[in-house]
């Protein structure tokens, strides 16, 4: 994409007292920072940026940071808006939405700020331990209906996705949904009529748990023993890989992508000062205790 601005995902190093004038913030009389930062977009990325920014308060008690994560289409809208300091986004910024920016006067700035792993998960107790990407694509666009189409019981299955403001609706879309191994892509094709679309993660991780037939997706750091991660493979003939953190950085795992942070123009200020932790030593050890993956 070459009309937006990316900033490389260097490890920044962050000095721990300093002065600086931010949007929205003010340096305190010992040189500590504080102000107020804004933070929306993907419900995905929400459990870091809150690990980030409850470090990043503790460090800094005059800051106070927001978190909601109603989803990346209402995260990047906000940013559009300006009313928003940083879009947390599970998904890339499309060009009209660029466009879009563009047209208000927004210069959109992107970094990178972790990688992420989509898990496919049943409930533990489903005999079916992998699934092609065709498979799931067949699962999703509502070609296979019965769980005994794929090895597993004769039980309908209950396909149950993000709804359409989430990021990671859309990545699924284009990676799984759409990318059909052997039959090719097909870039017209929809989830079908009987999947259900639930507004957060966290509804689709219990909705698996309490239902044997059913499968959903999630960003690797929602994944818990409550429910089981399928083998993913890319061929019938292929390896089946599970998601993981290993999976992710080798590029074994198929299903994976970045995660980022969208500002209005170079960071500047606190929010500088924020995406900065983020990328840091500190910030990328904490990307990993929650479960995702580090940039580097």
């Amino acid at each position: 994409m070459n009309k937006i601005k990316v900033i490389l995902p260097l490890l920044l190093s962050l000095s721990l007292v300093f002065s600086v004038t931010a949007c929205d913030g003010n340096p305190q009389e010992d040189g500590a920072l504080s102000g107020a930062l804004d933070i929306t977009g993907s419900n995905t990325v929400t459990p870091v940026t809150t690990v980030f920014a409850e470090e990043f308060m503790s460090m800094y008690p005059g800051v106070n940071i927001s978190v909601s994560g109603p989803g990346s289409g209402a995260g990047i809208a906000a940013l559009i808006n300006r009313t928003t300091d940083i879009c947390q986004s599970s998904r890339s910024i499309r060009d009209s939405e660029i466009d879009q920016a563009a047209g208000a006067g927004v210069d959109v700035v992107e970094t990178r700020v972790a990688t992420d792993a989509i898990a496919v998960i049943v409930h533990p107790s489903n005999p079916v331990s992998e699934l092609t990407i065709q498979q799931l694509s067949d699962i999703y666009s509502g070609k296979i209906t019965n769980w005994s189409e794929v090895g597993g019981d004769d039980k309908t299955i209950v396909v149950l996705s993000r709804d359409t403001n989430s990021g990671t609706h859309v990545y699924f879309k284009e990676a799984v949904v759409q990318m059909r191994g052997l039959a090719g892509e097909d870039r017209d094709l929809e989830y079908g009529e009987r999947a259900q679309f639930l507004p957060s993660t966290s509804a689709g991780v219990s909705e698996v748990a309490g239902n044997p037939s059913g499968i959903f997706y999630i960003g690797l750091g929602y994944l818990d023993d409550t429910v089981k991660a399928l083998g993913v493979k890319t061929t019938a003939q292929g390896e089946a890989v599970i998601p993981s953190m290993e999976t992710a950085l080798d590029n074994t795992y198929q299903i994976a992508r970045g995660l980022f942070y969208y500002t209005d123009g170079q960071p500047g200020g606190l929010i500088k000062e924020f995406i900065d932790f983020a990328l840091s030593d500190q910030g990328q050890k904490l990307v990993e205790d929650v479960g995702f993956v580090p940039v580097k």
